[in-house]
């Protein structure tokens, strides 16, 4: 009979299998200390973000959350009521400020006053003879509506002073309605919005805003030189006065109280606004109606009653209409007519359609409030 013995290998094995036996045992027994002992660990802040170790507070403090305050502001300007109040910067100017230093030292000196003109290139020495007339406390702006900017530099040492926009093809309703947001200028005390064809041989832009203080304008023009064409009898400079506020037209046309265009009445050619007046003014204009035709009817409803001591023309500091139709060759020929002819056509039709806007604007308002509305048309049509 044989007799049965195990071979020196199948030993090796046996004592390998016992070794991983016994390996993993002792791991199943370390981790269950490691869990019964994971409670008692600490771990300190400086293996965790500041910020998790915080929101981890938040949420297990009591089970109870922490309101944070929120700022919600109605008084504040629309879009802004999340803001506080004390960092709302809701005006500006068009100051010209440095790119270095102190800011509180920008400034040596601040305007009062804001002179804006709509120009080509070619009336460049009429525009400068103007500019003449502004002292320091204006600031110049220039609308170029033909592209025109860099060689206004090279012969005006002013123009470099002066802010420059350019969009072709455009008038000063159009610029001024996208530039001059009564936020923008609140700054300036009068607004002045002129043409660029103006003779100013008769004019100080200083004197001129004397009279407009002493006989409380809020809306007014320079008086025109009689002899060199005018549209309107108000308009017509008046010799030996200092302003005058109203005029005989047509009888249909002249009421009491005095309205437009006898009294209360200046037009776009050389308007000058008031602060106040110009807040109003700028709402009035229509964003797609860029020639303001019609609009001279309406500047009356920006002042305060009665309306016609509040506008009026300014006889001692006079200017002259050179009627020079330059922005007229800014429009395209169209159906046989020239350039001229169709900016004609286009500024009778804005009229049209501004005071039918104006009529219905006011007449809806009534309505909402169930009473009549009364008789206020814009214009003499």
């Amino acid at each position: 009979m044989g007799i049965l013995s195990r071979s020196p290998t199948s030993i090796r094995r046996s004592e390998d299998g016992m070794k991983l036996l016994t390996t993993a045992l002792f791991a199943i027994a370390f981790g269950v200390l490691l869990g019964l002992s994971f409670p008692s660990l600490w771990i300190t802040k400086s293996y965790l973000p500041k910020t998790l170790l915080h929101s981890f507070a938040i949420s297990h403090s009591d089970h109870k959350a922490i309101a944070i305050p929120k700022i919600w502001e109605p008084s504040n300007p629309r879009g802004a009521e999340r803001l506080p109040p004390g960092i709302i910067a809701s005006e500006s100017d068009l100051y010209l400020r440095k790119l270095w230093g102190n800011p509180d030292e920008d400034l040596k000196k601040q305007p009062r006053y804001l002179a804006t003109f709509t120009v080509g290139y070619n009336q460049r020495h009429n525009i400068d003879a103007c500019v003449s007339k502004f002292s320091e406390n204006f600031t110049i702006v220039l609308f170029h509506y033909d592209g025109r900017t860099s060689e206004w530099n090279d012969e005006f040492e002013w123009s470099k002073n002066a802010i420059h926009i350019s969009v072709k093809k455009q008038t000063k309703w159009w610029y001024a309605k996208r530039f001059l947001h009564p936020d923008i200028v609140a700054r300036y005390d009068y607004i002045f919005i002129w043409d660029e064809d103006l003779g100013v041989d008769h004019f100080n832009a200083e004197e001129y805003i004397h009279m407009v203080r002493k006989h409380g304008l809020e809306i007014s023009q320079p008086g025109l030189d009689p002899e060199r064409g005018f549209t309107w009898q108000i308009t017509k400079r008046r010799e030996h006065f200092e302003v005058h506020k109203e005029t005989d037209e047509k009888l249909e046309w002249c009421s009491h109280p005095p309205r437009p265009p006898c009294a209360a009445f200046v037009e776009i050619m050389a308007p000058v606004f008031s602060s106040d007046a110009w807040r109003c003014v700028w709402h009035l204009i229509q964003n797609d109606l860029v020639h303001g035709w019609g609009l001279d009817f309406a500047l009356r409803r920006c002042v305060e009653e009665p309306a016609y001591e509040k506008i009026g023309i300014v006889d001692s500091q006079w200017i002259v209409h050179q009627f020079i139709p330059s922005l007229g060759s800014q429009g395209t020929a169209q159906k046989g007519k020239a350039p001229w002819q169709g900016v004609r056509d286009r500024c009778h039709m804005e009229w049209k359609m501004f005071e039918s806007r104006v009529d219905k604007a006011e007449k809806d308002h009534f309505k909402s409030l169930q009473v009549e509305s009364p008789s206020n048309s814009t214009t003499t049509h």
